[in-house]
């Protein structure tokens, strides 16, 4: 399978957001929270409020990774703009997060990052037995490999 058919299948069941855990690291500081992410075009969105320390550290060092479930992404963070400049992130975010967007889409600190994973690693069960699933996108390679930790 390529990597691209994989990827597609990946993003079809991921579904259209979810809560994930962002990571960012600074001078050897590294921190998590969990953030409403939503997918639009191969790509996870997601917001904050740039008086925030994990605004700070995205800026100051862009690499990141997101984490819910089996699913692991390492990426690169690029800030986009406020919500108000990214229609396609708010019709997302108002569906996926209703709550979210109307507490905070629409004040003046918000800022919308875009986040294109470099590697992606998913743990698979099939027939009852376990996969390691590995995206790299820097590389474009995709395996799918039983898992031989027994």
């Amino acid at each position: 399978m390529t990597i691209e058919m994989a990827y597609s299948r990946f993003l079809d069941e991921f579904g259209p957001g979810k809560a994930m855990v962002l990571s960012t690291a600074v001078d050897g500081q590294v921190s998590s929270r969990t953030m409403s992410v939503v997918l639009l075009n191969g790509a996870f969105y997601f917001q904050t409020d740039c008086t925030l320390r994990k605004y700070r550290q995205l800026v100051d060092n862009p690499r990141a990774a997101l984490c819910a479930g089996n699913v692991s992404l390492e990426g690169i963070c690029e800030e986009i703009g406020a919500p108000a400049a990214c229609p396609a992130f708010c019709t997302a975010y108002s569906e996926c997060f209703p709550g979210s967007f109307e507490r905070y889409s629409g004040l003046n600190n918000e800022r919308v990052f875009r986040f294109v994973p470099t590697r992606l690693e998913r743990w698979l069960y099939i027939d009852a037995e376990p996969y390691m699933e590995v995206f790299d996108f820097a590389k474009n390679t995709y395996d799918l490999s039983a898992y031989e930790g027994k």
